[in-house]
């Protein structure tokens, strides 16, 4: 009984051990009295300004987390919380959470002050990894309207090289097989894409940043509701090209390259 006692007594100044204080003044995170990290709290102009994006920097100035409503999803179950995509730059991984309407930059804080994720003025990846599994959620895509969607692709011969036209359409064989549009980015400093079948089914939305240079793609693909980085590392360094199509067309053409090898369009 003795050693029961002793067992959950050190059980009990472990957790507390493990528990970190979180101050939030004048925009700095502060965790066990340590200031930590810099919020930058942004107005959505494209939501009317209701709602905000957060980015946070390391205390030396290193851009660490974008953090931006998906508004791709429905409001988290209750009607009381949004669903936010956090991009944590230094890691190079992207998780969704839950965020509280009724002071989402405080919730938002305190998410990110108990995650210990930051270590020595950084993210640590193995622990934004286990942030994300801990904590992250999988939402499912707001429903359609109504209808069934069609998600058939066009039939042809897939060895034919893969061409992004000027007019924003893709083809294979000298078929259309899809389109795609530049949309509102989702986060700042990032560029976002709808990719479509030629029946108009919008097949995946993309955000992706550096441009034609881009190493990896934020890619949410509504046929099957699943949301995942995608690398798609290029050796060649991209400074001057001829894309008459888009800005960023060598980068869409390696996309495209993989959603066509996904059965995607």
């Amino acid at each position: 009984m003795r050693s029961l006692f002793t067992f959950i007594a050190c059980l009990l100044i472990t957790i507390s051990a493990c528990a970190q204080k979180v101050d939030y003044k004048n925009n700095i995170i502060s965790i066990d009295g340590k200031e930590t990290a810099k919020v930058s709290k942004i107005k959505d102009k494209d939501n009317m300004r209701l709602t905000s994006s957060f980015e946070v920097y390391s205390m030396s100035g290193t851009k660490l987390v974008i953090a931006a409503l998906a508004t791709e999803f429905d409001n988290a179950g209750d009607n009381l919380s949004y669903y936010y995509r956090l991009i944590f730059l230094t890691a190079n991984q992207t998780g969704v959470f839950i965020i509280s309407k009724l002071s989402p930059e405080r919730s938002f804080v305190k998410l990110l002050g108990s995650s210990g994720i930051f270590v020595n003025d950084d993210t640590d990846p193995e622990k934004v990894k286990e942030f994300i599994a801990l904590k992250g959620k999988t939402p499912q895509p707001a429903a359609p309207t109504a209808g069934a969607t069609d998600y058939t692709l066009v039939s042809r011969n897939r060895i034919w090289p893969i061409k992004i036209e000027e007019n924003k359409t893709i083809t294979q064989e000298d078929k259309i097989i899809g389109s795609f549009r530049a949309i509102p980015p989702m986060v700042l400093g990032y560029d976002s894409y709808e990719f479509s079948l030629p029946n108009g089914t919008v097949v995946a939305v993309v955000s992706f940043k550096d441009g034609n240079n881009a190493q990896a793609f934020d890619v949410l693909t509504n046929k099957d509701s699943m949301r995942r980085m995608v690398n798609i590392p290029t050796r060649e360094r991209v400074t001057i090209a001829s894309t008459p199509a888009d800005k960023n067309e060598i980068a869409l053409k390696r996309l495209v390259q993989w959603m066509v090898t996904k059965d995607y369009l």
